[in-house]
């Protein structure tokens, strides 16, 4: 699919959190409460085109996670449970009983499911629930390059080291990979992901303290769709079998000639919005 996909009129709203941060979410469409919860590095604007073409049949609500956007800051005590407070605070302010979850947003949606059961359907793409344990050696020195005022050096780390890059460009010199991010990464993208930095390294440290946690998902109770896409890395979706099969009631499908980032690309969003739109109605 590739069609202009109209952005409806939206909404700007705030919810305030039980730790008192306020969680601003964007609302379109009209019908049924649809919760869109994004990933690691991305904001409520990267899942417009997604959540467009959901409006068509629902009242979407897209969150931005604290962190990023008109929420605000991970605070000093940041885990995953403060992810899903947010989350909760803005579904018992939509009365939404659906939910989208993206990667690390994914993770966010299932254990608010696993642990309070708010939601009557549920899809994901490419959950970031760990089977397996998640690389950690470029957290120090990535950390250690934002201290020093160097964005694109640290973000070179997660590149290298997180698992989801391609051999070849696992492989590239720190040196020729951090001149590469500096021409393709600028303008209006850069401005958007750099304040995400830091949020990028909680969340991930988050992700790595969730491995051996995959049996507690049994308590999901809600239907799940788990998606992924035909591009993505193999590394990153040999999990999603397991999920499926720990979840009670979970279809797991590969959508054709996507990648990791399927929800935020223009060209791609169309496709998995109407397979999501299938599965809720």
């Amino acid at each position: 699919m590739n069609r202009t996909v109209p952005t409806p009129t939206v909404r700007r709203r705030t919810v305030t959190s039980a730790d008192g941060t306020a969680i601003g979410y964007q609302s379109m469409g009209s019908g049924p409460g649809l919760i869109v919860v994004g990933g690691a590095l991305q904001t409520s604007d990267d899942y417009l085109t997604l959540a467009s073409v959901l409006a068509g049949s629902f009242t979407v609500h897209v969150v931005d996670r604290r962190g990023r956007g008109a929420s605000g800051p991970l605070g000093p005590h940041y885990a995953l449970g403060k992810d899903v407070e947010d989350l909760l605070a803005v579904q018992a302010d939509t009365g939404a009983r659906l939910a989208f979850g993206h990667s690390y947003g994914a993770l966010v949606v299932l254990e608010a499911a696993r642990s309070s059961r708010p939601f009557d359907r549920i899809a994901v793409y490419e959950p970031g629930v760990p089977c397996a344990p998640v690389p950690t050696g470029w957290m120090t020195p990535y950390r250690e390059r934002l201290a020093a005022g160097d964005p694109y050096g640290a973000f070179v780390h997660f590149i290298r080291g997180s698992g989801g890059a391609p051999p070849v460009v696992a492989k590239m010199p720190h040196w020729y990979l951090r001149a590469v991010l500096r021409v393709g990464f600028r303008g209006k993208k850069w401005q958007r992901m750099r304040p995400l930095l830091e949020a990028n390294l909680a969340e991930h440290e988050q992700l790595a303290a969730q491995h051996g946690r995959l049996s507690e998902f049994s308590a999901v109770t809600a239907p799940v769709l788990i998606l992924c896409g035909s591009r993505t890395a193999r590394e990153m979706t040999a999990g999603f079998g397991a999920l499926r099969d720990t979840l009670p009631d979970a279809t797991l499908e590969t959508l054709e000639g996507l990648n990791h980032f399927g929800p935020t690309e223009r060209k791609t969003a169309p496709v998995l919005a109407e397979r999501t739109l299938a599965f809720f109605l």
